[in-house]
């Protein structure tokens, strides 16, 4: 694993990144890597009747969760800046991915599986797999592997297997429970 220096996640909403690719930055950040959870989209407050500041004190709080869970994990977070209803297409986000990929020096990159019931894991997908395969054509070494989420199953077939210690595994709960989705205060998925 230490030839790793550069990992990213990529998951379209909060927590996807995390929920993918954290055991895996965690185990890397150990190992001295400069890890990174990247949120394409953001979650949005889903009352009509929400004040626009409600709506930024909503998003205040789910950038400084990105923020702690990441941390957790030994790591940063970004927020592309993207929102769930104006997604870019999957040339322009692709083109972003690679020219982030290649000024990062990313030798790993974690995302969704194509399979998914949900549009943006979709779209994740396909930019991030077109960015790292524009990036092989030009003689690139970057690797890529898709996580595992419940909401992305549909023809996944898992290809390797990585084993947590007891504190990895706590280390890993601790970020994901930094998400009050995952504590269950947003919903009961």
């Amino acid at each position: 694993m230490s030839t790793v220096k550069r990992v990213v996640s990529v998951g379209a909403h909060s927590l996807d990144a995390e929920l993918m690719g954290g055991p895996l930055l965690l185990k890397y950040a150990h190992e001295g890597a400069h890890v990174t959870c990247v949120h394409v989209t953001q979650g949005r407050l889903e009352d009509p009747n929400a004040t626009q500041a409600a709506k930024d004190a909503y998003l205040k709080d789910l950038l400084e969760q990105n923020r702690r869970a990441s941390a957790d994990l030994g790591g940063d977070s970004i927020w592309l800046g993207y929102v769930s209803s104006s997604m870019p297409s999957t040339e322009e986000f692709a083109a972003r991915m690679e020219k982030y990929f290649t000024e990062e020096k990313v030798d790993l990159v974690i995302t969704h599986w194509r399979g998914s019931m949900h549009p943006r894991h979709i779209a994740t997908h396909d930019a991030v797999t077109n960015a790292v395969k524009s990036m092989r054509r030009k003689g690139g070494s970057i690797r890529l592997m898709y996580g595992e989420t419940f909401e992305d199953l549909v023809g996944f077939i898992p290809q390797a297997y990585f084993t947590l210690s007891k504190e990895e595994r706590e280390q890993w709960f601790r970020a994901l429970n930094e998400y009050t989705v995952f504590r269950g205060g947003v919903n009961d998925f």
